[in-house]
């Protein structure tokens, strides 16, 4: 469920505010406040709220940075997020190589160091005196330290994209490169709770150590995600149609009467998939529905041949399709199922999303009940937080 707030766009990008986003606006507001007491109580409180709001701005502005470098390159952008640790950007897809991967990822620290240069020439025209010219140059080291925070080599920081467009590059292989890329968050986040730790016992900053070790633990968990989406996307690469197609269908008479398939399967039990075939030839898909569009008075003249769907107008599939291009295809189209066909034209097998989760799920070893599969196959859609679809698209 959706919890964001959108506040507009920007763009045409939307931007959405966590809940918590107000938590940390406190917090950065309490920080500036305090530091500039010495002004008086309203100017410092109405200053330190401004400076927060910047803050935020400026955040905003470097996360604008990846989405026009991506879309620059045909990407799609969702959605910009501020929230707890800062923002986001939801970009759909990964660049296409190495070096335009890398320009998204250095646009926003790039974007970021502008600012810190743009609000150094601004504070050196403003008198010293000017509480405008301090607000200007802390403003301006914010940036600068943002735009350093987040060059540290380890996913999901833009360092860590930047590390992975260099791995890349060196290796050729960008899943390989992911890897590596979050293995080096993973380190550094574990580092970062460590340190954040030991900041609180040894000099009892609570506070300082606390958000040390939260950030370190925002860093584990998405370097985590990186690695597993990752090695998600390498298996729908790997598992072909051929691997999780079942035989879950019906193979019937094509020439015999409407009325005929009507007694024997209208009233089954269960729904099922029917191909009707005559001379040891596939003569095409035929669906329940299209029998009851034919008027029954013509059901004990007309055959199945009638109302049987080519296998050249359905939706289908090789055998060696890669599973990645099956979700893409059932998603792009609605599809509830897809036929699977043999280098030769016939039917091999069906797929549907639960055949698409127990395959992963077996490539995987991750446990998946035959309950939930069956759930999967009657809703026709994926467990909540598995999203296969854009995580399939992602790999274009």
């Amino acid at each position: 469920m959706q919890t964001n707030w959108k506040i507009g766009s920007l763009f045409g990008i939307p931007l959405f505010l966590d809940p918590l986003w107000f938590v940390i606006l406190g917090l950065a507001t309490l920080n500036f406040g305090v530091a500039y007491q010495e002004w008086g109580s309203v100017t410092a409180w109405s200053a330190g709220l401004i400076m927060a709001l910047l803050l935020f701005g400026s955040v905003l502005l470097h996360e604008l940075g990846h989405s026009l470098a991506a879309r620059s390159q045909g990407i799609k952008v969702n959605s910009i997020t501020l929230f707890l640790f800062g923002g986001i950007a939801a970009i759909e897809e990964e660049s296409k190589t190495p070096g335009k991967a890398f320009q998204v990822a250095i646009a926003g620290p790039l974007v970021s160091i502008g600012l810190f240069l743009l609000l150094r020439i601004a504070s050196s025209v403003i008198p010293d005196t000017s509480p405008v010219s301090m607000m200007v140059d802390d403003l301006a080291r914010i940036n600068l330290v943002v735009a350093l925070f987040n060059l540290i080599p380890g996913l999901p920081l833009d360092g860590g994209q930047v590390l992975k467009a260099a791995l890349w590059k060196i290796t050729g292989d960008r899943f390989q490169a992911v890897h590596w890329a979050a293995k080096a968050g993973q380190i550094l986040g574990y580092s970062a709770i460590a340190l954040g730790f030991a900041v609180d016992f040894f000099t009892r900053e609570l506070v300082t150590g606390l958000w040390i070790a939260l950030l370190g633990w925002f860093a584990v968990r998405n370097a985590n995600t990186y690695d597993r989406v990752t090695t998600l996307q390498e298996t729908l690469l790997k598992v072909t149609a051929a691997d999780a197609m079942t035989r879950d269908f019906r193979v019937i008479d094509a020439d015999q009467t409407l009325r005929s398939f009507a007694d024997t399967y209208l009233l089954a039990a269960t729904p099922e998939v029917y191909f009707a075939a005559s001379d040891g030839r596939y003569r095409g898909m035929v669906a329940i529905e299209d029998l009851r569009l034919v008027e029954r008075s013509v059901w004990e003249t007309q055959t199945l041949h009638s109302i049987a769907h080519p296998l050249t107008e359905i939706p289908s599939v090789t055998e060696s399709t890669a599973i990645a291009e099956v979700i893409k295809k059932l998603e792009n189209e609605q599809l509830p199922r897809i036929t699977v066909l043999t280098p030769a034209g016939a039917v091999a097998g069906i797929i549907d999303r639960g055949d698409i989760v127990k395959a992963l799920a077996q490539k995987l070893d991750l446990q998946v009940t035959d309950a939930e599969i069956k759930r999967i196959k009657e809703e026709g859609n994926y467990p909540p937080g598995l999203q296969l679809g854009v995580i399939a698209k992602s790999i274009d």
